[in-house]
């Protein structure tokens, strides 16, 4: 085993705890209203509600957020483009734009029809798992945001040495005497 395959495991573990804990800190509310309606008894009419729905455009939400956020990190990653903008496609077809029309159809009608107990839970399934792998792109993009521009001073593929990144100097604030004027 590699000393670099070392910190890139707890890396990942660390990024995929980050991202549950995400994950569960979104459903928490709606897992409170869960489980005062089965105290209700009324478990299965939580699932004829709009509220799986709106977990599901929430994450649906902060994926693509996530993607767009791995879009813009670097320049450098032109290539990536048109998956990351496949994938925020994807996340509005599959997860955003049902779940807004399914809120409103269930909000706007009495009688909700059965087969939402099921969509609305799958709807749920495929947020998470987009949220998921948008928070994996996202952080792959931005880690190796320096290793695209080679690590050796080189752009890929043109065989040409770029100039290093500019430093940044430190942001220098005056410190405050008795005598300035407000």
């Amino acid at each position: 085993m590699s000393q670099n395959q070392l910190p890139n495991e707890q890396y990942s573990l660390s990024m995929m705890y980050g991202t549950y804990a995400d994950i569960l800190f979104v459903l928490f509310p709606f897992l409170v209203i869960s489980m005062q309606r089965l105290w209700d008894g009324q478990l299965y009419e939580t699932l004829l509600r709009p509220d799986l729905s709106i977990a599901a455009a929430i994450l649906a939400g902060l994926a693509i957020g996530k993607f767009v956020l791995g879009l813009v990190t670097n320049r450098d990653l032109g290539r990536y483009k048109e998956r990351i903008v496949f994938f925020i496609a994807l996340t509005l077809f599959l997860v955003l734009g049902p779940a807004i029309i399914l809120m409103l159809s269930i909000t706007g009608n009495r009688e909700v029809p059965g087969f939402v107990a099921f969509v609305q839970p799958i709807l749920l399934i495929i947020a998470i798992s987009l949220y998921t792998t948008a928070v994996s792109i996202s952080n792959i993009l931005t880690r190796s945001a320096p290793e695209v521009a080679g690590s050796d001073g080189m752009h890929p593929g043109n065989g040409q040495e770029s100039e290093p990144p500019p430093k940044h100097e430190p942001l220098a604030i005056p410190r405050r005497t008795g005598n300035d004027p407000l």
